[in-house]
């Protein structure tokens, strides 16, 4: 019996993880918790819209920054992310 080792999560399944959450999540955080910096982060959402996730914004009347946060996923046999960038 031979144990397959555990799939180490990317970066990408970070971020979709952290944008699956009800409430979402701003891009100071986001960047912050992946150790990118915020034009990083923001192209790494706009691939993923690229890609076929839905990704709202919503930015608060109180001034705070807007939150993302994903809406719904691409359907089966839609480009990931990787073949939306063409790689």
């Amino acid at each position: 019996m031979t144990n397959s080792p555990k799939k180490r999560a990317t970066k990408k399944d970070q971020l979709i993880r952290l944008l699956g959450t009800k409430s979402g999540s701003d891009i100071r955080s986001l960047s912050a918790k992946l150790g990118w910096q915020q034009h990083t982060t923001r192209a790494a959402l706009s691939g993923l819209r690229k890609a076929g996730y839905e990704v709202a914004s919503k930015k608060p009347a109180t001034g705070e920054l807007a939150k993302y946060r994903i809406l719904s996923a691409p359907e089966q046999g839609a480009p990931t992310v990787d073949q939306a960038h063409g790689a």
